[in-house]
């Protein structure tokens, strides 16, 4: 199946994946061969159900939150090109690479895009806003009945007053990447 995966991959596409995304050819070649070991129908795309059958997203509470990150609206098929941008995001910054070619559109992988990506997840119907019940569903995934819905309406609530600067009881994206990291936290 290795010798598959990188026979289906041209050398022209992975020079363009690479520069796209920063990713190794190595990286790039071993990606491909799981995204074609994820590929059930073998034709090239993954479906949510290829990703649902990922252990790892599986059990994690975000899991469908982030596999609806690798497909864009209205779409239900990612291909090979698609998954390496989302996966991209995942990548981290290497201090080369921060000030690397200025006139180039910002890497997939810089700190805004990240935080965009993260910012998506709670972003649930998409309307560029988070709401005080958008961020308790997602609370409620991550935390499952592990707390009660008055702790975590408290914790809701005190995010939003935190980060909601122009008052409107949600938190915009501008107003989102202004909230200062927890004490202890890194940059990405």
């Amino acid at each position: 199946m290795g010798s598959r995966a990188s026979t289906l991959l041209r050398e022209e596409e992975i020079e363009e994946i690479k520069k796209e995304t920063g990713f190794s050819h190595s990286q790039i070649t071993r990606l491909y061969s799981r995204f074609t070991s994820l590929d059930k129908g073998e034709n090239g795309t993954l479906s949510r159900e290829d990703f649902q059958r990922i252990p790892e997203l599986a059990i994690n509470p975000l899991g469908d939150r982030i596999i609806n990150a690798f497909f864009p609206e209205g779409e239900d098929q990612v291909n090979f090109r698609g998954f390496m941008r989302t996966l991209a995001h995942f990548r981290p910054i290497e201090d080369n690479e921060k000030n690397k070619n200025s006139s180039a559109s910002e890497p997939l992988n810089s700190r805004t895009n990240k935080l965009l990506f993260a910012f998506r997840l709670y972003d649930l119907d998409r309307d560029d806003k988070i709401s005080r019940d958008e961020l308790l569903q997602v609370l409620r995934m991550m935390v499952g009945v592990n707390i009660s819905d008055e702790q975590l309406g408290s914790i809701a609530d005190r995010t939003i007053q935190e980060a909601d600067t122009n008052g409107d009881n949600s938190i915009s994206f501008n107003e989102f990447i202004k909230v200062p990291p927890v004490d202890g936290e890194q940059d990405y």
